[in-house]
């Protein structure tokens, strides 16, 4: 992908989910829904130190270590580093978003000297020999330590073959593209930023990405809820929040168009950032094997062209954003 000497299928899984995002998946469930996403096609596997405070990690090197290394990609991220802690008996962190035992404090660090330290950390719960990817993990309000730290260090681990490509992962593009443009970075995960609702990144990241041979991986393309089912529900979350009437208004908006086609919200949400050339790949998370399959068929579904282009006539999408659909560009 992008610079870098790898490729990967469409669809990756996130595992955020199988961290015990907001609710316990029970540990069979989840070893199960990476067993469905490799029978699925799903060769590329993404996973963060944060997640679950390193039970993701574990769960998914576990799912994994049936089948061979070499094919398929794993990618993890640094900045948040790992330290064991007695200091909160009983209590989850919840209020970091996972339903996992406070056993660990997260020590956001993106020093070079912290990136070799996270990815030793990183393969030893994998209980695997490298990793494919690294990310620096939103260095929102740590720009400069990312920018001259973690990055430059990612660099060298991959003209060392340590790892083979690196990037940045973030839910916001205006900082992305700054990454882009100051460093020699392979790949992105911008996380919520080019989907339905959000086209955000079409100005300045996505073209600055095509330039700089720089691959993006779409994350969050249901913007947290408000896309994942034929019609919003009633508390449906943007963003993860109470999505506001205005933003429910516009994803019925679609819901509608998509509807007069006879195809799900969800299969167009999904396949939405592939209409860019910057886009390689769609990151789902998933904590069933139902969840899986149903993500994986969402790439199966014909979507027409019309409908991509009545999308872009009636103004609820960026007419630029559906051009390669149409035909319209490279």
């Amino acid at each position: 992908m992008g610079r870098g000497p790898i490729s990967a299928p469409t669809l990756s899984l996130g595992s955020a989910p199988i961290g015990n995002l907001l609710k316990i998946t029970p540990e069979e469930d989840a070893l199960d829904a990476v067993r469905a996403a490799w029978e699925g096609g799903v060769r590329y596997f993404d996973t963060a130190p944060h997640y679950g405070l390193g039970l993701a990690e574990r769960r998914l090197g576990q799912a994994l270590a049936t089948y061979p290394r070499s094919e398929y990609l794993i990618s993890t991220k640094v900045g948040r580093l790992l330290t064991p802690t007695s200091d909160f008996p009983g209590e989850t962190d919840l209020e970091d978003g996972f339903m996992v035992p406070k056993d660990f404090i997260r020590d956001l660090d993106y020093s070079g000297d912290a990136v070799m330290r996270s990815i030793e950390q990183s393969l030893k719960r994998m209980n695997t020999d490298y990793v494919d990817i690294v990310y620096v993990h939103d260095p929102d309000e740590h720009y400069e330590e990312a920018l001259n730290g973690a990055l430059p260090a990612l660099s060298r681990l991959r003209d060392e073959g340590v790892i083979k490509s690196f990037g940045c992962g973030m839910n916001q593009a205006e900082m992305l593209a700054d990454f882009v443009r100051n460093s020699d970075l392979d790949v992105i995960m911008l996380a919520g930023r080019y989907t339905l609702l959000d086209q955000g990144a079409l100005e300045a990241l996505l073209p600055l990405a095509v330039e700089k041979n720089v691959s993006v991986v779409a994350a969050g393309v249901f913007n947290s809820g408000l896309l994942s089912k034929n019609r919003p529900a009633s508390d449906a979350s943007y963003n993860y929040i109470p999505a506001t009437i205005e933003m429910m208004s516009k994803a019925n908006r679609i819901a509608d168009i998509c509807e007069s086609y006879g195809v799900e919200l969800p299969a167009v949400a999904a396949q939405f950032p592939l209409g860019h050339d910057a886009v390689a790949n769609i990151c789902l998370g998933a904590r069933t094997r139902e969840q899986v399959e149903r993500n994986v068929s969402l790439f199966e579904v014909n979507i027409p062209v019309q409908l991509w282009e009545e999308l872009g006539e009636s103004g609820v999408v960026k007419k630029e954003s559906v051009a390669n659909f149409l035909g319209e560009a490279g």
